[in-house]
């Protein structure tokens, strides 16, 4: 679906985008990391052929951007750098412009996927107020709606539960899984670590311009080869597995194990009690905070 190759995107001084090698599947849900500045915004710019390349190829569902990036923008829906809309009109008069300037389907099916837009992103029941009264994430909600007119193959998305409520950003997980489900493949950057680890199949992460990873979550978060244990006999179980234990936090141990199911087998044939066990596997934060650990807009007195 998309594909970049020694992509670099400078402006002026400042190399936003760094010899990027980028792949996404057709199928896959794909989550964009880092820190604020990273590059994660100009790089779907880029994709997009809302700004161009300084050097480097970019491929978009097999087609070279931008030079060939009429054929395949029907296909694709997108919403990138917050929803761009109309304040004096309503959020229907905005679909409708947006469907008319070419970028969805037939005019006379034109209300109907409006209509069907809205109802999926949950805004079926907004009144004719003009945009700018909306809230943010009623706004948010209008723009994903704009990137559905065209029943696309791709939908390519920055940021897109910016400004939701919890309940909404649950919402909005459900429908882009939903999409992925009927073949819409997800190409999204967020901040939100949480909302990736339960959304995406694929991770990639950019730092400073560059993409430090990029792998299936699966593979991220796989074994680390040690055994979280909790026990209330902790002090026994540290001298039996004397060597092996890494660290220890109360009744909680870091064994160096490579199989649960036998370690807790040992424990509990020495008359140990094991409250719970279980392979340790990093979270998405320790591998993000890993590798972007520079990336922070903190800024501290000198």
């Amino acid at each position: 679906m998309i594909t970049t190759t020694g992509l670099v995107k400078r402006y002026g001084a400042v190399t936003a985008v760094n010899g990027v090698d980028l792949h996404v599947a057709e199928g896959q849900r794909y989550g964009l990391l880092g820190p604020n500045g990273s590059g994660k915004t100009t790089l779907l710019r880029l994709v997009l052929g809302l700004v161009y390349a300084t050097a480097g190829r970019i491929e978009l569902m097999g087609e070279p951007v931008p030079r060939r990036l009429g054929r395949v923008l029907p296909r694709v829906g997108s919403l990138v750098e917050g929803p761009a809309a109309y304040g004096h009109l309503s959020g229907r008069a905005n679909l409708r412009l947006f469907d008319a300037s070419g970028t969805g389907g037939p005019g006379r099916t034109r209300r109907a996927r409006i209509e069907t837009a809205l109802e999926r992103v949950g805004l079926a029941g907004v009144d004719d107020r003009p945009v700018r009264a909306y809230s943010l994430g009623m706004r948010q909600r209008l723009g994903l709606a704009g990137a559905l007119l065209r029943a696309p193959r791709l939908l390519v998305l920055d940021e897109p539960t910016n400004g939701l409520d919890p309940q909404g950003i649950r919402e909005i997980r459900e429908l882009l899984g939903e999409l992925n489900a009927d073949g819409v493949t997800i190409f999204l950057s967020s901040h939100l670590l949480g909302e990736v680890e339960q959304l995406c199949t694929h991770v990639g992460v950019v730092n400073q311009g560059r993409l430090v990873i990029q792998e299936a979550l699966d593979e991220l978060r796989a074994p680390t080869g040690r055994v979280v244990v909790v026990t209330p006999d902790a002090d026994r179980a540290a001298a039996l597995l004397d060597g092996r234990v890494e660290s220890r936090a109360g009744d909680r141990l870091l064994v160096r194990h490579a199989d649960a199911a036998e370690l807790n087998g040992r424990l509990v044939g020495e008359g140990l009690r094991v409250a719970e066990i279980g392979p340790e596997r990093r979270t998405l934060e320790d591998v993000v905070l890993a590798v972007t650990s520079s990336g922070s807009d903190r800024v501290d007195r000198p």
